[in-house]
């Protein structure tokens, strides 16, 4: 008989945990289904340039259904990211009555190849920008080491005071820059220890010279040679008597 006592109270422990649990879980779905917690207020913070509040907004409605608990936060912030110019999205709850959206803007750094901008992260997105930018090319799935190395080429270029208008990769890993004064420059590939930054940095501190004997009169630069780098002057052949097609004129590095 004792032992039947001892199996009736578990019985109606168990009883009465199910009953808690139930209780709890009934209370959770009235409050998520209650009509006394709506969500009144969506909050647009972070440092905006080109998103819009009221687009945001228009992409929240319809899916910050329910009220401020049942509301879906992975669904607003995936709503959020389709916004043209928004990178990133986080959305959190707000007591009692809102939601707080915190948005990380693209930051644009120059144009890829079909049309569509590259930002810092070197990601590309689609989104109307008026202002001009530099040209940016390279082969499928290059675009992050082609925003990085252009970051890398503005800097060496800098002592000559002209920025850069296009950066391309060739699919044979090549290569080639254009000022925006018209200039072109072929870096060609990496060969280690020789790389393309080294025969850049190697131009920048020769140039002044060779453009001042050519009178700046410079517009094609190749740099694939170990000790030097040929540049291309029009007409100068032609003045020079040398044909009727201009030759590259060739600056060696004083150690040769």
């Amino acid at each position: 008989m004792w032992a039947n006592w001892r199996l009736l109270d578990g019985i109606a422990s168990a009883l009465f945990a199910a009953a808690a649990a139930l209780a709890a879980y009934l209370a959770v779905v009235a409050t998520v289904n209650s009509e006394r917690f709506p969500l009144r207020i969506v909050r647009v913070v972070g440092e905006l340039d080109h998103v819009r509040g009221d687009a945001i907004l228009a992409h929240v409605t319809g899916r910050s259904s329910g009220n401020f608990f049942a509301a879906d936060l992975d669904s607003v912030r995936s709503a959020i990211e389709q916004v043209p110019w928004v990178r990133r999205a986080a959305v959190r709850r707000q007591w009692p009555d809102r939601l707080l959206v915190r948005i990380e803007e693209h930051v644009p750094v120059a144009r890829w190849s079909d049309r569509r901008l590259v930002n810092t992260h070197g990601e590309l997105f689609e989104a109307e920008l008026e202002r001009a930018l530099p040209q940016l090319a390279g082969p499928p799935g290059a675009e992050r080491e082609v925003t990085s190395r252009y970051a890398v080429f503005t800097a060496l270029l800098a002592p000559l005071g002209t920025p850069l208008a296009e950066v391309a990769l060739s699919p044979r890993r090549a290569w080639s820059l254009r000022l925006v004064d018209g200039m072109t420059v072929e870096v060609g590939a990496d060969q280690p220890p020789d790389t393309a930054e080294a025969r850049l940095a190697r131009f920048v501190s020769s140039y002044p010279q060779a453009a001042a004997q050519l009178e700046g009169r410079v517009r094609h630069v190749d740099l694939r040679y170990p000790n030097g780098f040929a540049v291309r002057v029009p007409g100068l052949a032609e003045a020079a008597g040398a044909g009727a097609r201009a030759k590259s004129a060739v600056h060696r590095d004083e150690k040769e």
